[in-house]
């Protein structure tokens, strides 16, 4: 005889109790893709730039800062990304914020933090405005925010122009010097560390030559500090929080996130909030550092900052992504920018390495998810 068919419920119930071997749960995590490729690049210029010096205390500062202006951009776009949608102006937002803090500290005589603060609240204003308009007329995030890319840089040319004449506002560093605020976002860390190495000839890269008992490098420059917080808070919110749930509802069926009281519209915004406080960070470590802004900073810098996030394994589509993959991915890029160079070889190939390796990433992570989920 045969035997009896199981009830469907019993047979929905053994499927959900059975076990996930673990090689399947590593495959569905986004990040593999950027581990893969993290280990990759990083054995490659092993290989090619190892002896160039690439992999000195001065090497891993050059491409570690490299890599932090990505992961800075990186941390918002993921975010936003999971939650379903896109900013195409934080390149020129980074420009229109510098191009304030200088206007202000050194045209106007404001003080640096005063300044800064400005910069950051009229940045957050827009982050804003972008998020009410693409929820208020339903259009794409991809054409509002490619609209305010335009009209950013343009008032960002035309503000520096009318007040200065000039696209390049110097004077900056002067200006802010001594400033409490000022200090969190230019200078460097841990200085007395690496002159006690030095001192101490602890580690032999710390020393060079004529150089010998004084530090090569002086210490952690604020870019990468900003970049390793925003990493550790950004993806502590994502895994951690009921607010990093919302996050992936957001963008993966916001329609059904609604109807269990998800409030969709108030995280899309805060998001959008979240990519203009990135780039104003970006902006003001740049300011501080360079000691001036330029209307043109952060050209295709929303390109490179999606592009990390999509090596990360987030998927265009939003409701499924990664905080450290989209780090990783800042970090290959920091680490081929600047291994280029190191390596000799023609810089503009480095925009070559980006098509591809986008290319790649995406028919990547479609493979697996197609390949976990059954997808066609």
């Amino acid at each position: 005889m045969s035997e009896t068919p199981k009830p469907i419920e019993e047979m929905v119930a053994e499927e959900r109790m059975r076990a996930v071997p673990r090689w399947r749960k590593a495959l569905v995590r986004p990040e593999l893709g950027s581990i893969c490729g993290t280990i990759l690049v990083f054995v490659l210029f092993m290989f090619i730039a190892g002896d160039s010096g690439m992999f000195s205390a001065e090497g891993f500062i050059n491409w570690g800062t490299v890599s932090a202006q990505f992961a800075i951009l990186a941390v918002g776009a993921c975010l936003l990304m999971i939650a379903g949608e896109f900013d195409l102006s934080i390149g020129s937002m980074i420009g229109f914020s510098g191009i304030i803090i200088a206007l202000l500290t050194v045209q106007l005589g404001v003080p640096a933090w005063l300044a800064i603060l400005a910069a950051f609240a009229l940045a957050l204003a827009i982050g804003a405005l972008n998020g009410y308009l693409v929820i208020r007329t339903g259009l794409p995030s991809f054409i509002v925010t490619l609209a305010f890319l335009f009209i950013l840089r343009g008032l960002t040319i035309y503000i520096a122009i009318t007040t200065t004449s000039k696209t390049i506002i110097g004077g900056v560093r002067e200006a802010a010097e001594g400033d409490w605020l000022a200090a969190l976002f230019g200078g460097t860390v841990l200085k007395g560390l690496f002159s006690w190495l030095a001192e101490h000839d602890m580690i032999g890269t710390f020393v060079a030559g004529p150089r010998a008992g004084q530090p090569v490098v002086e210490g952690i420059p604020m870019l990468m500090v900003w970049a390793l917080a925003l990493i550790i808070v950004g993806h502590f919110i994502l895994v951690r929080t009921k607010f990093g749930n919302w996050i992936f509802a957001a963008g993966g069926d916001a329609q059904a996130a609604r109807y269990v009281g998800v409030p969709v519209n108030r995280v899309k915004i805060l998001m959008f909030m979240l990519t203009a406080f990135c780039a104003t960070v970006f902006a003001t470590c740049q300011v501080m550092e360079f000691g001036s802004a330029a209307a043109d900073r952060g050209l295709l810098k929303e390109f490179e900052a999606i592009i990390s996030v999509v090596i990360g394994g987030a998927l265009l589509t939003g409701g499924y992504g990664s905080v450290i993959g989209a780090a990783l991915g800042a970090l290959i890029f920091g680490v081929v920018q600047q291994g280029l160079f190191f390596a000799g070889v023609e810089s503009s190939l480095f925009r070559v390495f980006l098509g591809v390796i986008l290319l790649l990433a995406v028919i990547l992570n479609t493979y697996i998810r197609r390949s976990i989920t059954g997808e066609r």
